[in-house]
C-alpha cells in the first residue's frame, strides 16, 4: 500500500482477469458465462468478490447466503482438498464498468451536489469517531450519512429480504449514491443491498476512509 489510495486498492484488472480465466471462468467469449458462487465466513469479502466480477462485466455471480457457516449448519459436504487451478482454463474478457468507481477528487467534487448522497458503510462508532482501530485518523467524510453494512443481514448472518432492502434505501432511491467504508471492502455489502433494492446508480469510492484520511496527516 502506498501513502494514498487506501488499504485495499482495486487489483490490477489484467492480472485479475487472468486469474479468473485460470480458475475456469468463461466471460465475454464464445461460451455462456460461467455462474460463479462466492462465499466466506461472513459476507464482507464475498461481497467484494461479487462486486469485482460485476465491475469486470461478469453478472453471472451470486453470494452464498449465510456463508460457510450456513453451509455447514445445513449438513452439506465439506472437503480439505484444494482444486488444481488451471486444469480447466476458461476465457475471461473483461468489460470494465469504469463508471462504477469514483476517486477522492470525484468525491470532493460531487458529494455536496443536489441529488448526490455520500454513504459511510462502517459501524456507527467508527463513523462518529468514537473508535478507530485501523486508520490513523478517526471520523468520517464531511456530509456523509451512516448506513452500517452489518444492517443488511439478520443475527444469523442471512441477508434480509428484498422488501426490507428496498425499505432501507427508500429515502434515497432517486439519488446518485457514493458508497465508502474503511478500505472499500464492506462498502460492497451495501452495494449489494442497493442492487437488491433496485438502485443501480451507486458507485464505490474504492480508497474509502483509509484514502481520504491519508490526506489529513
Amino acid at each position: 500500500m502506498g501513502q494514498h489510495g487506501g488499504r485495499h486498492p482495486l487489483p490490477n484488472l489484467v492480472e485479475l482477469a487472468e486469474k479468473f480465466a485460470a480458475m475456469g471462468i468463461y466471460s465475454g467469449g464464445s461460451q455462456e458465462p460461467t455462474t460463479v458462487v462466492v462465499y466466506d465466513d461472513g459476507l464482507a469479502f464475498a461481497a467484494r468478490c461479487w462486486w469485482l466480477l460485476r465491475y469486470l462485466g461478469h453478472d453471472a455471480v451470486k453470494v452464498l447466503d449465510g456463508g460457510f457457516k450456513a453451509w455447514q449448519a445445513a449438513g452439506y459436504d465439506v472437503t480439505d482438498e484444494v482444486p488444481q487451478v488451471g486444469q480447466e482454463r476458461g476465457q475471461f474478457l473483461p468489460n470494465v464498468r469504469s463508471h462504477w468507481v469514483v476517486d477522492i477528487n470525484q468525491v470532493k467534487a460531487r458529494k455536496d451536489l443536489p441529488g448526490v448522497v455520500l454513504i459511510d458503510s462502517r459501524e456507527g462508532d467508527r463513523y462518529r469517531g468514537d473508535r478507530e482501530p485501523i486508520d490513523p485518523v478517526a471520523g468520517h467524510i464531511p456530509g456523509a450519512i451512516n448506513y452500517p453494512w452489518t444492517e443488511i443481514f439478520d443475527t444469523n448472518g442471512y441477508v434480509l429480504p428484498e422488501a426490507l432492502q428496498q425499505q432501507r434505501w427508500a429515502a434515497h432511491q432517486s439519488n446518485e449514491m457514493l458508497v465508502y467504508c474503511g478500505s472499500g471492502v464492506t462498502a460492497c455489502a451495501n452495494l449489494m443491498s442497493l442492487e437488491a433494492a433496485g438502485i443501480d446508480n451507486a458507485k464505490l469510492y474504492a480508497g474509502s476512509w483509509s484514502d481520504w484520511c491519508s490526506y489529513l496527516n
